[in-house]
């Protein structure tokens, strides 16, 4: 049962779409309490956004020639920059390593006062 729909209604029933997820979206942000509820309402912001570029797509192929500047894009290339000479990275890489065995230490040190039994936990 195949239903011949021409472009101009395609493009309409896309723009419905769109429409009904932007302001479903926003009512569900709007009434939310729960941040559960507000993420849930980002999503359907989010998929009224990509159903705008979809929508724009062509449009947007057709104005600015994306043919010919996507290759070009594509081509571009980062060139890193040469690192620290290995007096500095060292340090910093030490630093650390210090820096997380003390915070390893601290939190050792509060779970063994936190356990029962402990003189820590006796002190308290």
């Amino acid at each position: 049962m195949d239903i011949p729909v021409s472009s101009r209604d395609f493009r309409c029933l896309q723009l419905a779409c769109v429409a009904l997820s932007l302001v479903a979206g926003s009512i569900i942000i709007g009434v939310s309490v729960s941040k559960a509820a507000a993420a849930m309402g980002g999503i359907f912001i989010g998929a009224a956004g990509l159903g705008i570029l979809i929508l724009a797509y062509p449009f947007l192929k057709a104005r600015f020639n994306l043919d010919h500047i996507l290759p070009t894009i594509g081509n571009l290339r980062i060139h890193p920059r040469p690192g620290p000479d290995h007096g500095e990275g060292r340090t910093s890489t030490n630093g650390n390593k210090e820096g997380a065995r003390s915070s390893l230490s601290t939190v050792s040190r509060t779970l063994e006062k936190l356990k029962p039994g402990s003189r820590g936990a006796e002190d308290s």
